[in-house]
């Protein structure tokens, strides 16, 4: 008997599910793990926090120093009113002076002798003066210089007045002859002109205290002879550092 034919096979529609096949179960997301501050992260933020206000404070008690410092520098200077000296170049001498000349050149031999006029315009101030350093030198475009000396320091008292004896000499100094016999004839015409210069360091006294000294320079003469002769006593000038003006 012959076998009957076999069914096809149905083939199952895209997208069927079958009903009796259970859906495997959704895996959950693992747990975060709550991260809590470190006792370290706390400290760092502790001492940031106490820098910024040392740095805040500091800044601000230097601001406040400033601003003291300032203020009590200029009542002080309002108070005392502290003034320079005032230098009177009082008159200049040349007791010596010969051009001698020679084979290999012209030498210098000569003795100046002046004196210079200080006075101290401070009512509560006296002045305090490092050793002072005299130059002497003579002459119009070209100069010679005369020689120097040293002023020992001293202390300047308050609304007084005061004078150097400036004593200078040179002793066979090599000069140009033609400017050393113009010098020459100026000396014996009175028309030679002369000059004296100073350098020194002042600072004030007040009460025993002394304040830090200043460096000046003073710059006196560019006078001839016969006007200092003549009772003409220039005032002389006064140079600062820069910093200082």
């Amino acid at each position: 008997m012959a076998e009957p034919p076999l069914k096809p096979v149905l083939q199952k529609p895209p997208g069927y599910k079958d009903p009796n096949l259970t859906a495997p179960p959704v895996p959950r997301p693992p747990a975060r793990k709550l991260i809590l501050p470190s006792p370290l992260s706390q400290n760092n933020k502790k001492r940031r926090s106490c820098c910024r206000r040392f740095c805040c404070f500091l800044c601000l008690f230097v601001l406040i120093l400033i601003v003291v410092i300032v203020a009590a520098g200029g009542f002080l200077y309002l108070w005392f009113e502290p003034k320079l000296p005032v230098f009177h170049l009082q008159s200049f001498r040349i007791s010596k002076f010969n051009v001698t000349d020679k084979a290999d050149g012209s030498y210098l031999n000569a003795k100046t002798i002046g004196r210079i006029e200080i006075k101290n315009p401070n009512e509560k101030l006296s002045l305090n003066y490092r050793d002072i350093e005299v130059v002497t030198a003579a002459g119009e475009g070209t100069r010679i210089e005369l020689g120097s000396t040293i002023v020992p320091s001293f202390i300047h008292s308050k609304e007084n007045t005061t004078s150097w004896k400036i004593e200078t000499m040179v002793s066979n100094e090599i000069v140009d002859g033609g400017a050393g016999r113009k010098l020459n004839s100026g000396n014996k015409t009175g028309e030679l002109v002369v000059i004296v210069e100073a350098r020194t360091k002042i600072g004030f006294v007040l009460n025993g205290r002394r304040t830090p000294r200043v460096k000046i320079e003073v710059s006196c003469g560019g006078v001839s002879l016969k006007r200092l002769d003549g009772g003409n006593t220039p005032k002389c000038s006064i140079h600062l550092p820069r910093w200082f003006l």
